[in-house]
């Protein structure tokens, strides 16, 4: 494969990771996030603090980074408990502004200038190939989707899509919705922590305006266009997403306006999702089994 299109496949794979993060606590939950970029800088951030500034390894960096992030998701999660819709999407967009604005202008983080020479990854001594980073983040891919899985068939995350369909129901019925929503932004904030990681070791330079809040909102469109609650359905989003504007730059400068007439479309269309229950994609697949 070309260094491009190695390229090309890592950042697919670390936006699956963090589609699939931010689906567990919309898709499975039902909390609407529009601030999940934070939490990927969140990792990043401290992944590369722990890094440049404290000399710490690739691996003990990677997990405190992803325990700082999983602290602080908990921590920025409680004030989402109290509201709900509307005022949960303004309550998250406020948090990536938050976010973005620290990390902006403290000068520990950088500032305006950003964190540069973040290491990449090292096997005995030397830094691995851009081909073997590439597999290690497919190898986070497959980890993230087992996990994904496991939580969605798990009595956790039955609970969750209980309190999705009805809070007040679930909770007569004993599921507690502050410990489940808890969970679901834990477990989102962790997996966007590990994207966090990767995408700050492979850049090897971050600042706050990698995570602002456009890129939240191409994240949860790539949750919604695939489809929320399945896991197919953020990793086609993620593809599409990405290699969508590769395939047309010369409309580059209009990507956010075509995201969000592409999120107007879907919720109009396909409110599902290709791959969700009324999704395009199953509609196709049932027409074929049945002739």
């Amino acid at each position: 494969m070309s260094g491009y299109l190695v390229t090309l496949a890592i950042t697919v794979g670390i936006y699956m990771i963090l589609a699939l993060s931010l689906n567990i606590i919309v898709g499975y939950a039902g909390q609407i996030s529009l601030g999940h970029a934070a939490f990927w800088a969140i990792g990043a951030y401290s992944f590369a603090i722990l890094t440049t500034k404290y000399g710490l390894g690739f691996i003990e960096s990677s997990v405190l980074a992803v325990i700082i992030t999983t602290l602080v998701g908990i921590f920025l999660g409680l004030p989402s408990l109290r509201v709900s819709e509307d005022f949960l999407a303004i309550t998250t967009i406020g948090i990536n502004f938050i976010v973005q604005g620290i990390f902006n202008s403290s000068d520990y983080f950088g500032g305006a200038m950003g964190i540069g020479g973040i290491p990449f990854p090292t096997f005995k001594g030397e830094m691995i190939s851009n081909t073997a980073f590439m597999l290690m983040v497919y190898g986070f891919v497959a980890i993230t989707i087992v996990a994904s899985y496991m939580f969605k068939r798990s009595w956790a995350g039955l609970a969750s899509f209980a309190i999705k369909d009805d809070e007040l129901a679930a909770s007569v019925n004993s599921v507690s919705p502050v410990r489940f929503k808890l969970l679901s932004f834990a477990i989102g904030s962790a997996i966007a922590g590990i994207s966090g990681v990767l995408y700050a070791s492979f850049m090897s330079f971050i600042s706050a305006a990698d995570f602002s809040f456009p890129v939240s909102v191409t994240i949860l469109a790539m949750v919604m266009v695939g489809g929320e609650a399945t896991i197919i359905g953020p990793i086609f989003g993620s593809v599409l997403l990405v290699i969508l504007p590769e395939i047309f730059r010369f409309i580059h400068d209009y990507r956010m306006l075509l995201y969000g007439l592409l999120l107007v479309f879907m919720m109009r269309f396909q409110p599902d999702g290709f791959f969700g229950k009324r999704g395009l994609v199953w509609g196709i697949l049932k027409r074929f089994s049945k002739v």
